[in-house]
């Protein structure tokens, strides 16, 4: 699983004109799963994620954990992520998750993140979405379990 973590201001998703998530201070993540991604990949990606030390203690060091800070997730299943560019300019998906195995990793990883007892929103999985943030920093990070020990 790849995930790029975006520390916001506020973010937000909408499908066809509606918002169907919406979050102040936290992270917006967008979520990418290889057809090789498990449940373990899942769980570790949850805990650097909480666990990330990216938001400023009081001396502006970068201190504090979403956890501490009590922020929100708004997560968003990106297929993109699991692009292959490797040959020509048109990138392949081909080892992207199905949608039988991509969807309950995607609720799984929502599920562990959720409890946190941080609020944790989401896009509409597969849906055409419009998502709009204030990235805060900038600070983008990228984490991949195949790196996991």
């Amino acid at each position: 699983m790849k995930t790029v973590v975006q520390r916001v201001s506020q973010a937000n998703v909408g499908v066809d004109g509606n918002t169907v998530g919406a979050i102040d201070k936290g992270f917006m993540l967008l979520v990418g799963i290889d057809e090789n991604d498990e449940k373990s990949d899942a769980d570790w990606l949850v805990q650097k994620i909480l666990n990330l030390r990216v938001f400023a203690d009081e001396n502006e060091k970068l201190n504090h954990s979403i956890l501490d800070i009590k922020g929100e997730i708004l997560c968003i299943s990106q297929f993109t992520l699991i692009a292959d560019y490797k040959k020509g300019n048109r990138p392949s998906f081909i080892k992207a998750a199905k949608p039988n195995k991509a969807i309950p990793l995607f609720e799984y990883f929502k599920e562990q993140l959720a409890k946190s007892e941080l609020k944790i929103e989401s896009g509409i999985f597969g849906a055409d979405m419009k998502v709009s943030l204030t990235n805060d920093g900038p600070v983008t990070i990228v984490l991949d379990s195949i790196t996991k020990q």
